[in-house]
């Protein structure tokens, strides 16, 4: 099949999580607070603004750290990042996710140019369909392919990112798919990782989850600032190719 087929993350270049991310941090200040004042012990927390929470995110700064500075130790800070775990897929909190700027825009780029965009995301799909139905984006994605643990976007371990894209491309090769201009796109080193270790060339975003510093470490092949700017540099190329063809 001719169309052209790229990979994409979903958290980072069209979700933007930080809101959910920074709403959760303060739900589980708030939740040891209130646990450390039934037990008789009084706890003064400190509230980082969204701009410093989500600074020390994009630089990989420790959670253990950032819940330090936000006025816990030792056994607090446990219980703290375990609540953190068990909220941050809830319901309530994942509608505070919202889409990128530009992200829409972008995708209808790919659209028009016979782009097809297959999510390899740590979510796990329901929640990722919903949030494209949700939002009208559900046009835009060719396939999916997600984790079933809750917890694991929020880990982001760069292992299950390379099992996944490892299946996703295996499966759409299968398809028959041209996966001859394909591309990994992400916001995280888990993202660079996957598709350098598959021999795809990578798109590492900055409006996520990590720095333009951070991510320039791991020599993407590509750095750049959003999916809007991504799609723009895609569609030159879909253009290149046909002329070629």
């Amino acid at each position: 099949m001719s169309a052209i087929t790229i990979f994409c993350d979903f958290d980072g270049p069209i979700a933007d999580v930080s809101e959910r991310y920074y709403a959760t941090y303060r739900q589980g200040l708030a939740w040891i607070q209130a646990a450390a004042k039934v037990q008789g012990e009084p706890l003064t927390v400190r509230y980082l603004s969204k701009s410093q929470f989500w600074t020390f995110k994009q630089n990989r700064v420790p959670d253990r750290q950032i819940a330090h500075w936000s006025g816990l130790n030792g056994s607090q800070i446990d219980a703290f990042l375990a609540q953190v775990s068990r909220i941050v897929n809830q319901a309530a909190l994942l509608d505070h996710d919202q889409v990128q700027p530009q992200a829409r825009a972008g995708l209808d780029i790919l659209r028009q140019s016979g782009v097809r965009v297959v999510l390899v995301t740590l979510r796990p799909p329901d929640q990722v369909l919903e949030f494209l139905a949700q939002h009208d984006l559900a046009w835009a994605i060719s396939d999916l392919y997600g984790m079933p643990q809750v917890e694991a976007a929020y880990n982001n371990q760069a292992s299950h990112k390379i099992d996944l894209l490892r299946t996703a491309i295996a499966t759409q090769t299968r398809q028959g798919y041209d996966l001859s201009q394909a591309w990994m796109i992400g916001d995280t080193e888990a993202d660079i990782m996957a598709g350098q270790t598959l021999g795809i060339d990578t798109v590492a975003v900055t409006c996520g989850i990590r720095s333009s510093s951070y991510l320039q470490s791991f020599r993407p092949t590509h750095l750049l600032p959003d999916l809007w700017t991504t799609c723009q540099k895609i569609q030159q190329r879909a253009i290149v190719a046909r002329q070629r063809g």
